[in-house]
This record gives C-alpha cells, sequence and structure tokens, in this order.
C-alpha cells in the first residue's frame, strides 16, 4: 500500500515498470528518499517520465545558470506563487547547494532582503516579473539581463525554468501535493 501525497485519488502503478523503479532506488539511494512529486506522478507512466525528463533537463543539464541558481528561482517564484511543496523540497535544495540556512529563509520570506549577487537579484526579479504577468516583459527586461552579465541562451533558461516552476505550483497546489517529511528538517 503506497501513502497518499496528493488529494487526489490516483494510486501509483503497481508494480512499477522496471525502469521507474530503478529510477526510484537511485532516487532513495541518493536522496534518501522517493520525492512525493514522482509518487504523484506516477499514476500514469508516461506522465512521470515526461515531467521527469523536462524537470531533469532544465535543473540538472550544463548551464551557465548555476544548480544553486535555478534552485533559487524554484524558490522564490514558489514563495510568490505559495506553493508548500515546491518551497519546502526546493528550499532544502538551496540550503544543501549553498550550505546557508539564511540564504533559503530570506529567499522564501523575501528574496529583496536575500544576500545575493547583482546577477542574481536581476535573475529573480525577473523571475518574479514572468511569475506575476509574462505578458508585460520587454526588451528592457531582457536588456537588464544582459547587462549584469546574464547572456541571451542564460534568459532562455531563466525563463524556462520559471516557467517550469509557475506549472508545477499550480499543479501542486490544486492537488494538495504534500512535501516528503523529511525535507523540513534538512540541511539547517
Amino acid at each position: 500500500m503506497t501513502e497518499k501525497v496528493t488529494a487526489l485519488d490516483l494510486p501509483m502503478v503497481e508494480p512499477l515498470p522496471e525502469a521507474t523503479q530503478k529510477y526510484f532506488d537511485i532516487c532513495q539511494d541518493k536522496l534518501g528518499l522517493v520525492p512525493n512529486v514522482l509518487k504523484s506522478y506516477a499514476f500514469d507512466i508516461d506522465k512521470l517520465n515526461a515531467f521527469t525528463t523536462l524537470y531533469n533537463d532544465l535543473m540538472l543539464a550544463p548551464s551557465s545558470v548555476s544548480k544553486l541558481e535555478r534552485e533559487m528561482i524554484a524558490v522564490v517564484v514558489s514563495a510568490h506563487n505559495h506553493c508548500v511543496y515546491c518551497l519546502t523540497a526546493h528550499g532544502q535544495a538551496v540550503r544543501e547547494l549553498s550550505s546557508d540556512p539564511v540564504l533559503g529563509e530570506h529567499l522564501a520570506m523575501n528574496y529583496r532582503v536575500a544576500d545575493v549577487t547583482t546577477k542574481q537579484r536581476a535573475m529573480l526579479d525577473f523571475a518574479v516579473l514572468m511569475t506575476e504577468n509574462s505578458a508585460k516583459i520587454e526588451e528592457p527586461d531582457r536588456e537588464a539581463l544582459r547587462a549584469v552579465g546574464w547572456s541571451d541562451r542564460d534568459i532562455w533558461d531563466i525563463a524556462n525554468v520559471t516557467g517550469f516552476f509557475n506549472m508545477t505550483n499550480r499543479v501542486a497546489s490544486a492537488t494538495d501535493m504534500q512535501p516528503n517529511p523529511e525535507y523540513h528538517a534538512r540541511n539547517r
């Protein structure tokens, strides 16, 4: 019997396909848990695979936007959207990658007081603008990113990470997705 990780009655496929079980085993070995977001998608293996492929590309693939900076975007967007799941999971990732629990707290509460570089602040300002009203973004907004050293490729990556978390925040909130309890105590 699997635990319920959302308010929806969508149980995981059992048994999981071999490749999915291997992926979950890797998560368990590396993270000490299988993230509930993966369990929530496991009612439909094709949807799970689409989600993990996009997530892994956006968050783990090589980019000039560091893994920490991508996690910072996730936290700031999730704070703006009041997404408990993503704030919890990605706040823990910021604490782990930065070795700074204060940074994670500040990003979650008010990123404008966080001790970040001018370049990172511009990135986070852009992510919030995109979250609030992407249709208002104009060339001066992209130019502000270029002025502090972000390339057009970086802007693409920033926009895609921001867009991804706006989507996942809404799905997590709409389904009452619960974060794994283990995230709360880690890296404090």
